[in-house]
């Protein structure tokens, strides 16, 4: 189990949800929404597909519909037509589409997830990187992130995968060697976090240990989405 005395597991779940909560929806994200009106009745099945919400046309009863945030920032959703969502949060996605559902039910109340393949960032940040191209590596996450800072331990880089309560795989990576640089390389998977442990020491103390490395990746990373920009 990933457990260290700064940062218990309990406070890693925490930071998960919340890092989720907080990610603002982008054109070509994916959500997942329940929308229940009278206190609780299910208003509409949102478990039945539409044609826009991108499910494969075999076996639609399957899946769980999502729905495609189009590139002019708006969903198209039942009975209510296109509703603009670019820039929100989940929470703020959720007032939205209930007040665009308040002149068909009573008391709605919405709730959206986020459906996209994605890792999260945590520790000295809090962020989640949609997983949009495939083969994405560990660096590219960071670069995405922003995560490598004077606030952030180069040294003590942590992917990890699986279920954080049932001992999931950790990777350390050390960004101040060649081979943490090569592990950088390493692919990451859906449901990954990457936790970048935040610097506690001086911050002159900081600067003075972190600031070449820190040069060096911050080259790398401009190169990385350098790279995935022109693609």
């Amino acid at each position: 189990m990933f457990q260290t005395k700064d940062y218990p597991l309990a406070k890693l779940n925490l930071e998960l949800a919340k890092a989720e909560r907080n990610y603002k929806i982008k054109p070509n994200d994916f959500l997942e929404i329940d929308l229940y009106a009278n206190k609780g009745e299910r208003a509409i099945d949102f478990n039945i597909p539409k044609p826009e919400a991108n499910i494969p046309t075999t076996n639609r009863s399957a899946f769980t519909p999502r729905y495609l945030i189009q590139a002019n920032g708006k969903v198209d959703l039942p009975l209510i037509g296109e509703v603009f969502l670019e820039g929100y949060t989940l929470h703020q996605a959720d007032s939205a589409l209930q007040k665009a559902y308040m002149p068909y039910y009573a008391e709605p109340f919405v709730v959206t997830r986020f459906s996209n393949k994605r890792v999260t960032v945590l520790g000295a940040i809090n962020q989640v990187v949609p997983l949009n191209n495939q083969n994405m590596t560990v660096m590219e996450v960071l670069a995405l992130s922003g995560g490598i800072s004077n606030s952030t331990r180069v040294r003590n880089i942590r992917l990890l995968r699986g279920d954080l309560n049932k001992n999931p795989e950790v990777y350390v990576i050390d960004l101040s060697t060649v081979q943490g640089m090569k592990a950088s390389q390493l692919q990451v998977q859906e449901n990954d976090i990457v936790y970048v442990e935040p610097l506690r020491r001086p911050f002159i103390e900081s600067l003075g240990d972190a600031s070449p490395i820190i040069s060096i990746i911050s080259s790398i990373v401009g190169v990385l989405i350098f790279t995935r920009v022109i693609r």
